[in-house]
């Protein structure tokens, strides 16, 4: 889900240090730089990357431009090649079954553990070139007059990764929004032991 759809989770960051004035004529190379490359064809089970906000597929920002007036708007794609775990047992049981009828031919009697190891290997590497990857997209909104960004996603391991690539794309440091964080930026940090202490809201009834 996205900024455009009716209804959207996101994640709001800070960037924490200062963006040098040069950066913003850059931004438009760096995406480019960062761009996902496309494994449909290669054995990797994973590739992240930036794509253009108007069109997913785009990697050249042929369709449109990052630059949306004061904002900045382009995508995460994130595609994984998940291969379930059944069918990895079922053809590593098979390969396991085929290597001892070879070590029966050749006098051997167990297959050691960096065999089986091995054997592990080749099925999966073997099993990849029948799946394709599932692309994810994750759109980004940065507000260029207070740095603030807007991440459309709640996922830890999501948030992680984006913070990641933010920093290795623009040599930026993100901090997450959390409530308390926003309560220190209208309070002022001289009320952080009173913040700490609070105990959050629960509105949904006990059983």
């Amino acid at each position: 889900m996205g900024f455009l759809n009716s209804s959207c989770s996101f994640t709001r960051f800070a960037i924490v240090d200062p963006v040098p004035p040069e950066l913003w004529a850059d931004i438009p190379q760096l995406l480019k730089k960062g761009a996902i490359l496309d494994i449909d064809d290669l054995p990797e089970l994973q590739a992240d990357g930036w794509v253009c906000f108007d069109d997913y597929l785009d990697t050249e920002w042929v369709t449109a431009p990052p630059q949306k007036g004061a904002y900045l708007a382009f995508s995460l794609r994130l595609d994984i090649r998940r291969i379930p775990a059944g069918v990895v047992r079922k053809h590593l049981d098979k390969a396991i079954k085929q290597e001892k009828i070879d070590n029966e031919r050749s006098g051997k009697k167990f297959i050691s553990r960096e065999r089986k190891k091995e054997l592990k290997e080749q099925v999966l590497l073997k099993l990849r070139s029948r799946f394709l990857p599932v692309p994810g997209e994750f759109n980004v909104l940065w507000n260029t007059s207070n740095n603030e960004v807007w991440f459309a996603s709640t996922q830890t391991k999501v948030k992680e990764l984006f913070a990641t690539k933010f920093l290795n794309t623009f040599n930026l440091h993100l901090r997450e929004l959390t409530p308390s964080s926003l309560a220190l930026q209208m309070l002022g940090d001289d009320k952080a032991d009173q913040i700490n202490m609070l105990e959050p809201t629960q509105f949904s009834a006990e059983d």
